[in-house]
């Protein structure tokens, strides 16, 4: 009786642990069909020349030094990467600055209607807004040419120029997401302790020292976390320069997601397509970890 006892525990732990397995085999079956066998294909597929007739065959590197010897891959490269840091940069810095002004006393119905109204852009899918923005860049019909023209300026080619088409991306890039960092850095400040700030504004500290001093050490983790988020998204961009320059003119806006994109169903060139993705994952992963060990410098935990 005793031995039946003692075993009673061990049955009843296999049995809920055949439970959770079976609650959650749903869910690895999906991961495992839709995300680790295509990562695990695609990084196959990158070390071969990949024909729909004639299937795949061995090449090594071939790929991989097409990639890093083609000019053309390189710009695109450098577009990416100039994409991301300006997108960063301001995607981050303007949903400070907004989460600053907005939190602080203010009306209700104020304080609610600027929220909104910043957080709004975010919740419409990219493609839309692409395609308004696109109205409002145009040429000849554009708004905002419109209004310059009535002001008396020369109209600016925000789309069709190689100078000015990747800021206009940007512009509209940093309107779409600011918001959602904004509401994020709200988030966080409403955690910083007011008795540490009531102090700080009772000793003289000024608001530069206020901020730099209280206020971004305590929310340096959320920084840190909008950094790696905005960057990883920042280098998947896609769908915003496909409408609204198609990655032109020339390829002075083209991104590597696109080039991917062309590659596998344009040219049908699988396996250059699959080496893009395999660099564009190890360049996010790169980054990210630098990213990580910088952060051990100026993250307050």
């Amino acid at each position: 009786m005793t031995t039946i006892a003692a075993n009673r525990p061990s049955e009843l732990r296999r049995a809920q642990a055949r439970a959770g397995y079976l609650f959650i085999l749903p869910s690895f079956v999906l991961y495992l069909t839709f995300v680790l066998a295509p990562v695990i294909v695609t990084f196959l597929l990158s070390f071969t020349y990949y024909d729909a007739i004639d299937g795949a065959s061995f090449v090594g590197l071939d790929n991989f030094v097409r990639f890093l010897t083609d000019e053309r891959s390189l710009q695109i490269f450098w577009n990416t990467l100039r994409f991301t840091f300006f997108a960063v940069t301001f995607n981050v810095g303007v949903g400070l600055a907004l989460a600053m002004a907005l939190n602080r006393a203010m009306p209700a119905f104020l304080l609610y209607f600027f929220r909104l109204a910043f957080f709004l852009p975010v919740i419409i899918a990219a493609a839309f807004v692409s395609i308004v923005w696109g109205y409002f860049y145009g040429d000849d019909l554009g708004v905002i040419n419109y209004y310059l023209i009535r002001l008396g300026f020369a109209p600016v080619r925000w789309l069709t120029s190689s100078s000015t088409a990747m800021m206009s991306i940007i512009i509209m890039d940093v309107w779409k997401n600011t918001g959602f960092f904004m509401i994020i850095f709200i988030a966080a400040l409403q955690g910083v302790p007011k008795n540490i700030m009531d102090a700080a504004v009772m000793d003289g500290a000024n608001w530069w020292r206020r901020f730099s001093r209280i206020i971004l050490p305590f929310i340096s983790p959320v920084i840190f976390f909008n950094i790696v988020y905005a960057s990883i998204g920042a280098m998947q961009v896609y769908e915003s320069i496909v409408i609204l320059t198609q990655g032109g003119p020339g390829d002075s806006t083209r991104s590597m997601s696109i080039l991917i994109v062309e590659e596998a169903f344009g040219s049908f060139e699988i396996g250059y397509a699959a080496s893009v993705s395999v660099v564009l994952t190890l360049v996010i992963l790169v980054i990210t970890s630098l990213q990580l060990i910088a952060s051990r410098r100026w993250v307050s935990y």
